[in-house]
């Protein structure tokens, strides 16, 4: 395991302000990007622009040039799949609006409370289980945000606030900062967990005035990262995961299993390894969220279990995430793995 930062060597803020605006927008730019015919990415432009391409130039750059079915350009590619209808998959499957508190608030399971601070992600994943969620409308405003701590500071049973989106990283470090420093006052909140891709996706997000706001509550913050494959992890995300593992109490990993993306024991244990080697546990590895627009991503939870136990075969136990889904009105996630065997089951 790396334990050595590059603290010195942390960007500024303008730096990824800049990589963020330059993401590619469109097809024919991206195909250009990994010398591909814009007719080779399938017929992707026919998808409504609702939920639009978007991803980092950084990001593009660890995909295989040449490859249309490259699995990191599998994640953001739009497809014509999304728009065919599915039995069961739904605009918001988990229940979310149903679970909401206060503007920006939801409160799913006891002693935890999820902050929705911002709709804004660095990329936009075609499996994302918020591609439809209102965030405007729910709450996820900092005029929001004030009512919903208020409701957190009343409830002293709430001993963790977790910070999602969209990606909370997309805040200004400014916003940021004060939304965590509000937190901070809060007593009986004894952890504030942080859930991001933008490490992944957008490493040079991990810039000195982030370092530094996270170091004044380094002793009760958790990063959770979402990679989903080793090819996503090089040495620029190596570098920044480097620096908040400098500054957080946990660096950890969840992942999304996907068809033709990560769907075998191969890929899993290889992402595992590559998270090892730069400072990071797995965590989960959750079945998809039926949301709709993304069924053709799905694994099922038989086939999911085999897989995970091909890869446990390859692994020591603390590098094999725990297999689980989201079930709306379940108190917990339900957990479906590990299965510490390679033996065949039904698909």
């Amino acid at each position: 395991m790396s334990c050595s930062s590059t603290l010195l060597s942390a960007p500024d803020a303008a730096d990824w302000q800049r990589e963020l605006a330059a993401a590619i927008g469109s097809l024919d730019e991206l195909a250009a990007a990994l010398g591909l015919e814009a007719g080779q990415l399938g017929d992707a432009g026919a998808v409504p622009v609702k939920f639009p391409l978007r991803v980092p130039r950084g990001f593009v750059r660890r995909m295989r040039r040449g490859d249309p079915r490259d699995p990191l350009l599998l994640q953001v590619l739009p497809s014509p799949r999304e728009l065919t209808e599915h039995t069961g998959f739904l605009a918001d499957p988990l229940g979310e609006l149903d679970q909401l508190r206060h503007p920006g608030l939801l409160q799913k399971y006891d002693g935890r409370a999820l902050l929705v601070v911002t709709g804004a992600c660095a990329v936009h994943c075609r499996y994302c289980f918020r591609r439809e969620f209102p965030y405007v409308a729910a709450g996820a405003t900092p005029s929001g945000h004030g009512q919903a701590l208020a409701q957190i500071e009343a409830d002293r049973t709430i001993r963790e606030v977790i910070l999602s989106g969209g990606d909370p990283l997309s805040l200004s470090n400014k916003r940021l900062r004060d939304l965590m420093e509000r937190i901070g006052r809060i007593g009986h909140v004894a952890r504030i967990r942080i859930h991001s891709r933008m490490p992944i996706v957008l490493p040079e997000r991990i810039d000195r005035e982030l370092i530094d706001l996270l170091r004044e509550h380094a002793h009760r913050t958790v990063l959770v990262l979402h990679s989903n494959h080793a090819n996503e992890i090089d040495q620029t995300v190596g570098a920044a995961v480097g620096r908040l593992r400098d500054v957080c109490a946990a660096v950890l990993n969840q992942s999304v299993l996907l068809r033709a993306v990560n769907d075998s024991g191969t890929a899993l244990a290889e992402l595992s390894e590559r998270l090892f080697a730069i400072g990071v546990l797995p965590y989960y590895l959750h079945l998809l969220d039926p949301v709709r627009g993304t069924a053709h991503f799905r694994v099922g939870p038989l086939r999911a279990r085999r897989i995970l136990g091909e890869a446990a075969a390859r692994l020591p136990g603390y590098l094999v995430p725990r297999l689980a889904r989201e079930r709306n009105g379940l108190g917990a996630k339900e957990l479906l793995a590990p299965i510490l065997h390679n033996r065949p089951q039904a698909t």
